[in-house]
């Protein structure tokens, strides 16, 4: 399994930045920064529920031995691209079932751990609740269709042999 370090220590610097905001949230509060450390470390602790899903797909990518292209920057916006055509369905499912995972794991682990009745607590679960919206819309029709034996997707995240640029598979 190869890890795409550059995303790696982005989202660990991004998780790092939520939690030193969760920090100075809890001294502001009731103070004339509590809106603006509140919105910032809400907004962050979506941002990294949302980075959770996408290692829970490459994750599960990983586990069911798929071929994906990793990105070579930080910069790139996919965590990876999953190849289609060297990829087969139950692969496919496998990856899209980690991701769901993943943010079931995310919002459990919030629902324990955020404090009752903050503002950041509220913005980061609305923010997180949109985030599964976004998800349900986005990623649940694709994994049906090919659940139910239909094509796999193409664009975006995902690649194929007749896609141009660097479509070579990395473990």
């Amino acid at each position: 399994m190869r890890i795409p370090w550059p995303h790696a220590r982005r989202d660990l610097g991004i998780l790092a930045l939520t939690l030193a905001l969760w920090r100075l949230d809890t001294s502001a509060r009731g103070g004339e920064l509590e809106w603006l450390t509140a919105t910032l470390a809400g907004a962050l602790t979506a941002i990294c529920g949302y980075l959770f899903h996408e290692w829970g797909h490459l994750a599960a990518a990983f586990l069911s031995r798929s071929e994906v292209r990793l990105p070579e920057r930080a910069s790139e916006i996919f965590l990876f691209n999953f190849d289609v055509d060297r990829n087969d369905a139950r692969q496919f499912t496998t990856m899209s079932l980690g991701g769901f995972a993943a943010s079931a794991i995310a919002i459990v682990f919030l629902l324990l751990v955020l404090p009752a009745d903050v503002l950041a607590t509220r913005i980061s679960l609305v923010l997180v609740l949109l985030g599964v919206i976004a998800t349900a819309v986005l990623e649940l029709p694709p994994f049906f269709r090919v659940l139910r034996g239909g094509p796999m997707p193409r664009g975006a995240a995902f690649v194929g042999d007749d896609t141009r640029g660097d479509t070579r598979p990395h473990r």
